[in-house]
């Protein structure tokens, strides 16, 4: 256990795709000894970096799963937690900024802050995680790291500090010149560990002092010692170190560090900046929500007396068992304690505790607040809070998106649909933002996602985790169906049969809703439908929302207000009204003028400047609506809302169209009308296949 808190760090590794984040990390692990040798991402030597444990991440050399990691570093206690750089993961991004505390935000030299990039610090803003930003790969070809500075400012609206400047650029790239103690760093020995201090180059020298001039600068605004002291001239290290501390924990100011992970320059003054400038769990507000009082907030404290509160924040199933990682917030957990899920009741004895390390684990006895371990063999979904029965809080419920393409599974024979029900309830249960669901009419497994990449790498993973062998069917998209205008109802059930009958009958109006997908007001007065079965008639309307009658989609965006009705005193029942206000929407809907709704995303493609053109061709040929462009040297960067239905296949068609040079992300960003003579067409495929 981990006894001072202010000694331990949990930090992320975030950055757009290709910035060499797990090139970083595995250097990173190669300097806190953590590892013995060096391997590259898409590893020639067939071994692949140590931080990408799962076969598939190693062939396509990207991150999917964060995995998290234990190292030290001059006496402190390292936790890093490596992210996904796609947006089709940002559910993991956005779980393992629950967890941190600080993170790295690592950038390319030549490409800059990018699509992702943007993401990612939008999501952090979210969590208000303190970071600072590595700008890597200073031995690229057009590396210009203070480009890369300017554009913090311009695109992300922070406030970069250049703590150091590069020690020469491109092939010249030596090491780095640290602007606060004045000092040229290279990196000597086979792989960069040996760190030589030397007086700065005269070639370097008048920009090192430009440099300091304005560091100091920006930074004496979170130290009036230090601006005392600048006037005075009698500046010390301490009081810089303490007043960068202090602006990048208000998330004010982000420092920034440069170097090159591949060719091993710059890491280790890296390491000193994660312990001298990002928070310890101490110095971090954490608050829960108190289930007994109305989800009232209450602050944690990294305390190891507290009762215990601990949130699971991934789940691995691996060969034995399920793994479970848990960032502890308060108290103390040790090997053999019960502890209870605060979302199902459930106790659980804790049988092994461990630290991760990429897909290995070392066993420990015991792990205070602050501490990011793992559990074996406890049954949870990840998101869920743990304590030690005597409080009932729960960490706050994490932002899930909602799915936005889905895609029919078929396995091959009676092994694959075994196997493939197996690796379903994984991965629903890894992953909130992956669902599963039998569609009634065609009888197919529908798996949902964010994205084609998303679905892309699960049903890899079927194939190669479980051995199930899948058909998949074309993707489809998620449509909805809402109404454009008011249409009132009044509609009367009737069914007389022998004995009791059925009678209820609903008066009111349905209207379009912007604020959420249903609303039910009650306007009925003087009791002329029965208390009782005003719940009857919600569900009834509910039951319609399922499936609506223009093509069988969900419906969204409805208010329906009842304000008047009639019930008989004996045939009047729950199921009456429920069928009476099925019959009322029946009725209303038709009228109500309805529409579809197609998912838009925000794509956001990077191109180099002379294929702009023809990027905009290939947007504006899928009903894309372009937002903006921006240049950027002789990168541009294009931002449009396009429709999900016309992103089909879109890579292929915008490598082709740029030399492979271009590269886009996207997210999801609203749901709006589908034009009448694209709509007219989705209706009829849709009446076709329920034909078939």
């Amino acid at each position: 256990m981990i006894g001072d808190l202010t000694r331990l760090r949990n930090i992320g590794i975030s950055a757009h795709i290709d910035s060499g984040k797990t090139t970083l990390t595995e250097r990173v692990l190669f300097y806190t000894q953590r590892i013995h040798a060096i391997h590259e991402v898409r590893g020639k030597d067939g071994v692949g970096a140590t931080m990408d444990s799962m076969e598939l991440e190693k062939e396509r050399g990207i991150t999917i799963q964060s995995a998290a990691t234990y190292c030290t570093w001059k006496n402190h206690a390292i936790n890093i937690i490596d992210t996904p750089g796609h947006v089709d993961f940002t559910i993991e991004v956005e779980r393992a900024l629950r967890v941190l505390d600080g993170a790295i935000l690592v950038l390319c030299a030549v490409g800059g802050v990018q699509s992702q990039s943007v993401t990612v610090d939008r999501q952090m803003t979210r969590y208000r995680v303190p970071r600072i930003a590595f700008v890597n790969k200073c031995d690229r070809a057009g590396a210009d790291p203070f480009r890369v500075a300017r554009q913090l400012k311009e695109k992300l609206n922070h406030q970069p500090v250049l703590l150091q400047i590069p020690l020469g650029l491109e092939g010249a790239h030596e090491g780095v010149i640290d602007l606060i103690r004045m000092k040229a760093l290279t990196f000597q020995g086979a792989h960069g560990e040996q760190v030589v201090e030397g007086e700065i180059p005269e070639a370097f020298r008048r920009l090192a002092e430009e440099k300091r001039e304005e560091m100091l600068d920006a930074v004496s605004l979170f130290s009036d010692d230090l601006t005392e002291a600048i006037l005075e001239e009698r500046v010390t290290e301490e009081l810089v170190y303490e007043a960068v501390r202090r602006g990048t924990l208000s998330l004010r100011m982000i420092p920034v560090l440069v170097g090159s992970a591949y060719k091993n320059k710059g890491v280790q003054p890296l390491l000193d900046a994660v312990i001298r400038y990002l928070p310890s769990p101490a110095d971090i507000q954490n608050v829960a929500l108190d289930v007994e009082r109305q989800e009232a907030e209450v602050p944690l404290k990294a305390e190891l007396d507290l009762p215990l509160v601990m949130l699971a924040f991934k789940l691995d199933v691996t060969r034995y068992g399920q793994l479970t990682y848990a960032r502890i917030y308060q108290g103390t957990l040790n090997r053999g304690d019960a502890i209870v899920n605060v979302r199902t009741g459930k106790v659980t004895k804790v049988g092994r505790l461990g630290r991760m390390h990429a897909d290995q684990m070392e066993d420990i006895e015991s792990a205070g607040a602050g501490e990011i371990i793992a559990l074996f063999g406890v049954d949870c979904a990840s998101g869920d809070t743990f304590t030690d029965g005597s409080v009932r809080l729960t960490m706050s419920s994490m932002f899930v998106p909602q799915p936005v393409i889905s895609l029919a599974v078929t396995p091959k024979d009676k092994k694959a649909e075994m196997n493939l029900s197996k690796a379903l309830s994984r991965f629903t249960k890894e992953d909130p933002t992956f669902r599963s669901y039998l569609d009634e009419e065609t009888e197919e497994t529908i798996i949902c996602g964010m994205g084609e990449l998303h679905l892309d790498v699960y049903v890899e993973r079927m194939r190669r985790e479980y051995k199930a062998e899948v058909e998949t069917g074309q993707p489809k998209v998620a449509y909805r169906e809402t109404i454009t205008q008011p249409a009132a109802f009044d509609y009367t059930h009737k069914k007389q049969t022998g004995g009791a009958g059925q009678y209820g009958r609903v008066v009111g109006a349905l209207e379009p809703f912007t604020e959420g997908d249903y609303e039910f007001v009650n306007r009925v007065t003087g009791g002329a439908i029965p208390t009782e079965f005003i719940p009857s008639c919600d569900k009834g309307f509910q039951a319609c929302l399922k499936k609506g009658s223009l093509a069988g989609f969900p419906i969204v965006g409805v208010r329906v207000t009842v304000t008047d009705g009639n019930a008989h005193s004996v045939d009047s029942s729950d199921l009456a009204f429920q069928q009476a206000a099925i019959g009322a929407f029946r009725q209303a809907y038709e009228r109500a003028a309805p529409t579809l709704l197609e998912p838009v995303m925000r794509v956001v493609v990077e191109t180099p400047t002379e294929f702009q053109g023809s990027v905009l061709g290939t947007l504006n040929q899928r009903r894309g609506i372009i937002v903006s462009t921006s240049e950027d040297g002789s990168f541009s960067t294009v931002e449009a809302e396009v429709p999900l239905a016309e992103m089909f296949g879109y890579s292929t068609v915008l490598r082709s169209a740029t030399q492979g040079k271009a590269e886009f992300t996207m997210e999801f960003a609203r749901y709006s009308p589908v034009p009448k003579s694209v709509a007219e067409e989705i209706i009829r495929r849709q009446k076709e296949q329920q034909k078939r």
